[in-house]
């Protein structure tokens, strides 16, 4: 199992940028599906994005379709969030989530993945 440690986030402008970083730790990094969730005050945690293991396919929700990238570095054994465009909509606390074990699948269900980090806040003002 990895743990995970989320950066990056803070207040921007609508139209701005920011990077998240999530830092694993433990063992088989390369190995696992990464993926990111959010949560916005009194909604449910939802499925933002998710990069592949085996292709490093990524996967996103249609909200942020063309204005977020995932990628990851294997070698630093860190997954980013590149979110451009942000909109009021995507202020929420960001989660970078793995599953329990490596070598499995992707999905959007948070119960799919047992380990997460402890949040980052994003802020986007108008």
């Amino acid at each position: 199992q990895v743990q995970l440690e989320e950066s990056g986030g803070g207040l921007v402008q609508e139209g701005g940028s920011l990077r998240l970083s999530c830092a694993a730790s433990g063992r088989a990094f390369s190995s696992y599906i990464m993926a990111w969730f959010r949560q916005a005050p009194g909604k449910e945690r939802e499925f933002v994005a998710a990069i592949d293991w085996i292709d490093l396919s990524t996967h996103y929700t249609d909200s942020v379709k063309g204005r977020f990238t995932i990628s990851r570095d294997n070698a630093k054994n860190t997954v980013y969030l590149q979110m451009n465009s942000l909109k009021l909509e995507d202020t929420a606390v960001y989660y970078c989530a793995a599953p329990t074990r490596p070598y499995g699948s992707w999905s959007t269900s948070a119960s799919h993945y047992g380990s997460w980090g402890q949040g980052t806040q994003v802020t986007v003002s108008s």
